[in-house]
């Protein structure tokens, strides 16, 4: 169901407006699924164009010269788009969310936690998501340039990639707009991403 703000933005500074514009706004594919994020500015254009429909204004309104705008937070496709799945960079930070912040030799949770290779790369090991585990600063240093089965150490799971999340680009948003919640399935387990982000920038 489409839901309003009332507010209104026509007496707001052009530094304002320009913020309102560049603002993030929810794009929803023809089926009611997230499909990307745009900025309000590119939204505005593909309504008055009728490639889109409004689903939610949660940011008020624009006066223009002949008109006066509903500022979208989410809008709906008319059209289906195909998108495919893009696979996730294995980062610092997703390692870490996979492994549930604990370190893979010995089991300790804690936000003080290094990467390590289990095959070093100066043996020839990749940069890997089934090669990088998380590791607290004494097991990798204790594990060295060895292996585990070298050092004594067991892994406690076999490292993998996580499973395909179309949903994880768009999780960095919600900390800053909960409204769109509804519009996402709860994270699957084995998931590097889950609810909690900080916002990011529109494309």
């Amino acid at each position: 169901m489409r839901t309003m703000d009332k507010r209104t933005v026509e007496d707001t500074p052009r530094q304002g407006v320009v913020h309102i514009l560049n603002s993030a706004v929810l794009v929803l594919n023809g089926n009611f699924e997230p499909l990307n994020v745009t900025r309000v500015r590119r939204a505005l254009l593909l309504l008055i164009r009728g490639k889109a429909e409004m689903i939610e204004n949660g940011r008020g309104y624009l006066q223009a010269e002949t008109a006066r705008l509903e500022v979208p937070s989410v809008i709906r496709l008319s059209s289906y788009v195909r998108r495919p799945i893009q696979p996730l960079r294995l980062t610092r930070r997703d390692v870490f969310l996979r492994d549930g912040n604990t370190c893979q030799y010995c089991g300790k949770t804690s936000r003080e936690l290094t990467l390590d290779h289990v095959l070093p790369r100066h043996r020839g090991g990749q940069n890997t998501w089934d090669n990088v585990v998380a590791a607290c600063v004494r097991c990798n240093h204790r594990k060295a340039g060895r292996t585990p089965r070298e050092a004594g150490m067991h892994l406690l799971t076999e490292p993998v990639a996580p499973r395909p999340n179309p949903y994880h680009t768009f999780y960095r948003f919600l900390g800053a707009n909960e409204s769109w919640r509804k519009f996402f399935p709860e994270p699957r387990r084995g998931s590097a991403h889950g609810w909690n982000g900080h916002e990011g920038s529109a494309s």
